[in-house]
């Protein structure tokens, strides 16, 4: 039986593929009913009838309140849909950092077969049902629609209010964070930060609050990896993982693994100063983590963009504390010198990302560090983080000795 499909999208396409096409789909970017070259039906959203369907699976971005969600009778997320198919699984999520985790935990687990797969870019169809290990990427959205899948592991890194425009308020979202454990067995691992509203669970819950913790717990050695502040957090938790499973830790294998582009990237300009890309800190709690890896020395901090309404008073408050020079940008620009003003920080009203760098670049010693992390997504003046980031990298290499 093919199910029904919301949202003609990365997820669902892959599920009509696996099925062998000719599936209908209900997408609300179809203004009318067309058959693509999979011979699948694509038809308006407000024709859905629940009275004809007898299974729906949801592409994750749908909203709770959608009209198609609120129709269907027999509506599974992806998870849900795999779930008898699924083999032993490692989820991840959290606010920030849960990308970096699902790729440092399968660059460990890579020999013994691992794949990861979910919101990291590969739909579960496309993942191999024989495989030994998957390792699963997992959006607050995604968690919201599932109800009966579970993990066998579920890592989750730190929270912080995010997508409210979605969730409606930081309790739900966090209760979207938290839902694996209602479906989680007794002896199934839940790692979680400590201080959150914890629903009754049947797993082994264990709450951290610091790397410290999480490398005594585990009996892990931080001092043996490369990275630092959340990165430092990550490699952690991705070893606690391979420690439960087959009590290995391979600082070796785990310091040779490549953050991501645009992840606190590094770079040293024509004059020896250091510029730091973190364009892909699109939420309060990366640019909290990334000020405070480099608190150690002046921050010239770049900051703004669309903050989607979130509440950026807790960046504000931990910057008081730091040596810091703040440069304003994008749509978010005068919410940010309210609160500059509010915790007397330092700033400069950039606007644009050229006239910041070009600010940054009079003042800059080899002694301070220009750090890019913007705690807002970038659509309102650049195509993507990408493009912000790839801007940004672009201006420092081109400044003058």
């Amino acid at each position: 039986m093919k199910p029904t499909l919301f949202g003609y999208g990365l997820t669902t396409k892959a599920i009509a593929k696996k099925l062998g096409g000719g599936c209908t789909f209900f997408d609300d970017n179809a203004k009318e009913a067309y058959t693509d070259e999979e011979n699948n039906h694509i038809l308006p959203s407000h024709l859905f009838d629940p009275e004809t369907s007898t299974l729906e699976v949801t592409t994750p971005s749908l909203k709770p309140d959608h009209p198609l969600i609120k129709s269907a009778k027999n509506l599974l997320s992806e998870y849900d849909y795999f779930d008898k198919e699924m083999p032993f699984s490692i989820w991840i999520s959290g606010t920030n950092g849960k990308t970096t985790t699902t790729q440092m935990l399968t660059h460990l687990l890579k020999q013994r077969g691992a794949l990861s797969g979910g919101n990291i870019g590969t739909p579960l169809a496309d993942l191999d049902t024989d495989a030994p290990i998957w390792v699963l990427e997992s959006s607050s959205f995604t968690l919201h629609h599932t109800h009966t899948a579970s993990p066998d592991i579920y890592l989750l890194l730190p929270i912080t209010p995010d997508h409210l425009d979605w969730h409606k308020t930081p309790e739900q979202y966090e209760a979207d964070k938290l839902k694996p454990l209602l479906t989680m067995k007794e002896g199934e691992l839940a790692l979680v930060p400590k201080g959150l509203n914890l629903p009754e669970t049947n797993a082994y819950v264990v709450e951290y609050d610091s790397n410290a913790f999480i490398a005594e717990y585990f009996k892990l050695d931080s001092a043996l990896l490369r990275f630092k502040a959340a990165f430092l957090q990550d490699a952690l938790l991705a070893l606690a993982v391979t420690k439960v499973l087959f009590d290995e830790a391979d600082y070796a294998l785990m310091n040779t693994f490549t953050l991501d582009a645009h992840r606190q990237e590094e770079l040293t300009d024509a004059k020896g100063r250091l510029w730091v890309n973190d364009s892909k800190a699109t939420n309060l709690d990366a640019t909290i983590q990334a000020v405070k890896g480099y608190a150690d020395r002046h921050i010239h901090l770049i900051l703004g963009g669309d903050d989607k309404g979130v509440d950026l008073t807790p960046l504000f408050q931990d910057m008081q504390s730091l040596s810091l020079t703040l440069y304003t940008i994008g749509a978010n620009n005068q919410k940010l010198l309210d609160l500059a003003s509010t915790y007397n920080i330092d700033t400069t009203e950039s606007k644009t990302i050229e006239k910041a760098v070009e600010e940054i670049d009079a003042v800059h010693t080899a002694q301070s560090i220009a750090l890019l992390s913007p705690a807002a997504a970038s659509f309102d003046q650049f195509r993507s983080y990408k493009h912000r980031g790839e801007t940004f990298m672009k201006l420092v290499k081109e400044l003058k000795n």
